[in-house]
């Protein structure tokens, strides 16, 4: 059974961010021998000054694969880890959603885009949820990052939305790749902002490493043509291009 695991609101300036707690749970669903964990996404929402955030206002959100009779045990860990890994003064929210049970998901997928452009209640979030059987939970503080977290798990739903946390590293020739091997690396496709999809064969300037984002569903290295001396039509898209989704 997939599900999806969802916070927010974990963290202060001077604490580790919310990214590496959701790699935290991951982490504990693995080694627990619970399941598998694919990677986290961080997803951008609204900032606004009726919104309390740390710097960015995003919330973490990573898949699971896991046998139904561990749903409990996992929602259980993931409330008590992120109640004792979160900073003292934050508001931490918890999400675990199993997508196939949701009768309606696109109203889940439109409450996350709502929350990119809305401000959003506490007392909305938890009607949500319960209208359609999520799990949703605060450990902590005000609550207040159960917004995000429902938010997170939606927009991860929907797969077009968000950046995947850390750096990609690509094996490389002077920091060229072709697009063959960067999808040995893990990426599944390699196209322009404008959609077109590059040919295995054709070279792109990777540099040190690259920022992934999801669309449709998949692992997406975005590129842009490349008017340095790299001796590549094309580079991977600098932080100015992938910040915005």
């Amino acid at each position: 059974m997939k599900i999806l695991i969802s916070i927010d609101d974990t963290d202060n300036i001077e604490s580790r961010g919310t990214g590496e707690i959701a790699e935290l749970l991951a982490e504990g669903i693995v080694t627990n021998g619970w399941g598998k964990c694919g990677p986290v996404t961080r997803h951008q929402l609204l900032i606004h000054p009726d919104i309390p955030y740390t710097s960015h206002n995003s919330s973490m959100c990573f898949p699971a694969e896991i046998t139904v009779d561990m749903l409990n045990t996992i929602t259980e860990y993931c409330g008590s880890a992120l109640a004792a890994e979160s900073a003292p003064d934050s508001d931490p929210g918890l999400c675990v959603l199993v997508p196939e049970r949701l009768q309606h998901p696109e109203a889940l997928i439109n409450y996350g885009y709502r929350t990119k452009t809305t401000v959003i209640t506490k007392e909305e979030a938890y009607e949500t949820a319960a209208a359609h059987g999520i799990h949703l939970s605060e450990h902590g503080g005000t609550g207040q990052g159960v917004v995000g977290a429902l938010a997170g798990a939606g927009l991860r739903l929907g797969g077009n939305d968000g950046r995947f946390k850390g750096k990609f590293r690509i094996p490389s020739r002077d920091k060229m790749a072709t697009v063959k091997e960067i999808c040995m690396s893990g990426i599944d496709v390699v196209h322009t902002v404008e959609g077109q999809v590059l040919c295995e064969n054709d070279s792109v300037y990777v540099g040190e490493w690259v920022k992934p984002v999801l669309m449709d569903e998949k692992t997406v290295l975005l590129v842009v043509p490349d008017a340095g001396n790299s001796g590549s039509l094309w580079k991977a898209c600098e932080r100015k291009v992938f910040k915005d989704y």
